[in-house]
């Protein structure tokens, strides 16, 4: 099968689940080909069968904005055509699903045939498409997609209700390759951030308001108190800044370590012991999964698509918005309890590797392309 991804290439979780699966796809013998105006931030490896084709935006002096969605659409109608794509999947709704649309009208128009899919990630429903400018366009989109899905019942639910459509939309969570993202008892780097033998968390994110990264610092300042302890923050965004003044202002600058933006991941999760994710709107948690993965607890809010993930007293804990001294308590009750420590991290593996491996979600992805070309 021929597929054409796009995706924002950047560091979040829908270009990272688009680029995994992409690569995952040509693992099957599938033909791969992103568009986009960057290369994905995942795609490091030179595949035969993934392929890669750059959105060039032209600025004339006439535009006072560049005009990507367009420059996109003319993208996707040349490589459907000539690479003869059986279908586009593109994730993250705006502008990805117009652009595709406006290109099936197009190819189509021509006598040709398209078809394409749209994956639903979570701020492209819940935050960006509700503005009323966008919602309208949004709604369209979707309803026109031959094929929707999204990664977590929870926003499924969403779009039903806030757009009001009757569309059928497949769940299909996001994924982790779980031979990669696994724990590895000799992490050499763990000494490095702790190395007196303390405990580290870690959060990993975007440092958007939404992740409310302050809150990790608190709950860290309140585990600190109790026990020696390190915080690892990976990641870079518009909250950096206000992080580090925090942290500054607690006291907590030697036992906070930035790291900014890292692809090492596997190994920042393996040199920690707790993950922590207080965010205020999280369709899914794909950090949190990829911790689960590594054998990490994860102390989480219950918002969005976390209840789904994280199972509360069981892969980690799961408290309310804001409830910083909370999260701290249960922080603290696994970092000092090593036999219930060890059967969490057990058990979070033990579900990430169960319901969330790479192999059982990209086929639900094969399964749901055939059925989009089905129809």
């Amino acid at each position: 099968m021929k597929i054409g991804i796009t995706c924002y290439p950047t560091y979040g979780g829908s270009g990272v689940i688009a680029t995994e699966l992409g690569k995952a796809l040509a693992d099957r013998d599938h033909q791969v080909h992103f568009i986009s105006y960057g290369i994905p931030m995942r795609l490091t490896q030179l595949k035969e069968n993934i392929f890669y084709h750059e959105v060039e935006i032209s600025n004339y002096p006439l535009f006072e904005f560049p005009l990507y969605d367009l420059a996109l659409t003319s993208k996707m109608v040349e490589v459907c055509k000539y690479e003869k794509l059986d279908i586009l999947h593109v994730h993250y709704a705006i502008p990805h699903s117009i652009s595709a649309m406006l290109a099936q009208q197009i190819i189509n128009n021509n006598g040709e045939k398209l078809k394409f899919t749209t994956t639903l990630h979570g701020t492209d429903i819940t935050l960006v498409g509700l503005e009323p400018s966008f919602l309208p366009l949004v709604k369209y989109s979707i309803e026109r997609s031959d094929g929707v899905t999204a990664v977590s019942q929870f926003l499924k639910d969403k779009t039903l209700i806030h757009y009001k459509i009757k569309k059928e939309i497949d769940v299909i969570p996001n994924f982790v390759d779980t031979e990669m993202y696994r724990p590895k008892e000799d992490c050499v780097f763990k000494s490095h951030f702790a190395p007196k033998g303390e405990k580290v968390l870690v959060h990993i994110s975007n440092f958007r308001p939404v992740k409310r990264v302050p809150d990790v610092i608190r709950i860290f300042n309140e585990v600190n108190k109790k026990i020696p302890t390190k915080l690892i923050l990976a990641g870079d965004g518009p909250d950096r800044s206000e992080c580090e003044r925090l942290s500054r202002e607690l006291g907590l600058k030697e036992d906070v370590y930035f790291l900014g933006k890292q692809e090492a991941v596997v190994d920042i999760l393996n040199a920690s012991d707790l993950f922590i994710m207080p965010s205020q709107s999280e369709s899914f948690g794909l950090s949190a999964l990829e911790a689960m993965a590594c054998g990490l607890p994860t102390v989480t809010t219950s918002i969005g698509g976390l209840p789904e993930l994280v199972v509360h007293s069981e892969t980690g804990f799961i408290a309310e918005i804001g409830d910083i001294s909370r999260m701290a308590r249960y922080a603290i009750d696994l970092l000092t309890n090593e036999s219930k420590y060890k059967q969490f991290s057990s058990k979070a593996r033990e579900r990430a590797v169960k319901c969330f491996n790479l192999d059982k979600i990209v086929k639900m992805y094969e399964d749901h392309y055939q059925k989009v070309l089905n129809v």
